[in-house]
């Protein structure tokens, strides 16, 4: 509604009472502190057509109004005391002991909104100028801007949140890589710092650094404990910087229906010698002697439980019962997306990946029957179909009409099965874990997207 409103088309905004404080604050962030809202007591979503035309009859004069009077600024009222800024350079705690002023720093964190409200390593100025000097960078450097609050990301702004995170010195170059990973536009950061859904981060990690700094790509390698801590911190890190960074704060831009447990922390590193086939950075284009971190944000996680088959036909369609979950945003998704040139363009810019991080068990099974990757893939999409009818019990009819004009023959045919993703590419596989045949299918909200990481000293 900004966009519209900086191209001179006066717009109002619905949004729901519980959604009023977060939208006069995008519209301050987005540069449109005077754009008009119009607030009802409850979200339009799962709401009956009748009820709808209720809510919006008896609130229309607000719609009226913001189109008819003079604009006020939309000011955030005096409740918006989640987060508070200070502009201090040095921030100092004291009591009796040391002690007793780490509780002070905990305390005064967490009510200021800065913690993810586990305890925080204290930044102090030594610990931060370790971090920075490990990335062989200056303090100063701008890695990016970060959303949804536009926040000025300086190596020494994400060294601190490392540091808070637990991170250690040796993590920095995979930290920055993660932060420059994020800011490529097909993630769309913004909007998954700011959606009622579930998204969070998954850190997948591919090359010798990996073994060299300690990441666990075996056993609980998505932790927790002291064998995963490596892991932990460098996951916890990106969510320390999306909220002290890009300003990506809960009940303030961050809306998550209920949340998960992944927004914590996400991680792994590549189980490389339990991996039948290429390196995933290989598989990525990258170098054998390379290392990359990549990003994917899916919606939600499904355990892949099966210790029976070694048979890949069997064990493929155990895989595909998990990608039949038609209750993920993702799946089906291309029934109301365009075709052409504006294909993919929707909130995500591109086509969305199911991350699978494949324990050694399965992939060897499949590894010793003789299927490549690429077949994987390609048997997984075969398998991952569904009736029509089915697929679009939570799909809006418009948005299926407008796109695909050409297939409204389904309604005639609703049993007719339906591939649920456009391609075998729409599967992204990483081997890591230990033994026992228990894989992780995630289901996408984005691109898997790769970022080098960069080691002082090292071209």
């Amino acid at each position: 509604m900004s966009l519209f409103e900086k191209a001179g088309i006066p717009s109002v905004s619905w949004t729901a009472n519980r959604f009023a404080e977060d939208a006069r604050w995008s519209a301050n962030t987005f540069g449109c502190p005077e754009m008009p809202i119009a607030v009802v007591g409850e979200p339009f979503t799962n709401q009956d057509p009748g009820r709808i035309h209720d809510m919006v009859d008896a609130n229309m004069q607000q719609v009226i109004n913001a189109l008819t009077q003079q604009r006020e600024i939309l000011t955030l009222p005096p409740s918006f005391d989640h987060v508070v800024r200070s502009s201090e350079a040095h921030l100092n705690y004291s009591g009796k002991d040391l002690l007793d002023c780490f509780d002070a720093m905990q305390t005064e964190f967490i009510k200021n909104g800065w913690s993810d409200g586990m305890p925080l390593v204290p930044p102090t100025p030594e610990k931060v100028a370790a971090m920075v000097a490990a990335s062989g960078r200056k303090a100063d450097e701008v890695v990016g801007i970060y959303a949804p609050g536009f926040g000025v990301g300086t190596v020494e702004k994400i060294a601190a949140n490392a540091v808070m995170a637990g991170c250690k010195p040796a993590a920095m170059p995979v930290v920055l890589a993660v932060a420059e990973c994020v800011l490529q536009r097909l993630l769309s950061l913004r909007t998954f710092a700011m959606s009622t859904g579930p998204q969070a981060p998954v850190i997948t990690v591919s090359g010798p650094y990996a073994k060299e700094i300690g990441m666990n790509n075996g056993i609980c390698a998505l932790g927790p404990g002291s064998i995963s801590q490596v892991n932990v911190s460098i996951g916890r890190t990106l969510r320390l910087m999306m909220m002290n960074v890009g300003h990506s704060y809960p009940a303030v831009s961050d809306m998550d229906t209920i949340g998960t447990s992944m927004k914590f922390s996400a991680c792994v590193a590549e189980n490389e010698e339990r991996n039948p086939w290429e390196p995933y950075r290989v598989s990525k284009g990258y170098s054998k002697d390379a290392t990359i971190v990549t990003v994917n944000v899916p919606y939600g996680v499904c355990e892949l439980f099966d210790f029976q088959n070694h048979d890949p036909n069997k064990l493929i369609k155990v895989f595909g019962s998990a990608a039949r979950n038609l209750a993920q945003v993702q799946v089906a998704n291309w029934l109301i997306n365009t075709r052409g040139p504006n294909a993919g363009h929707g909130i995500y810019y591109g086509e969305a990946q199911n991350l699978i991080l494949m324990c050694p068990d399965h992939a060897q099974a499949f590894g010793r029957a003789g299927w490549s990757l690429r077949k994987v893939k390609e048997e997984l999409f075969k398998v991952a179909r569904a009736p029509f009818d089915e697929v679009m019990l939570n799909k809006p009819v418009e948005s299926f009409i407008v796109a695909h004009p050409e297939l409204q023959w389904l309604w005639d045919n609703p049993r007719t099965e339906v591939s649920l993703y456009p391609s075998p590419e729409s599967f992204d596989i990483f081997v890591v874990g230990g033994d026992a045949g228990r894989s992780l299918y995630h289901y996408g909200g984005t691109l898997s997207l790769s970022t080098p990481v960069k080691l002082p000293g090292k071209k």
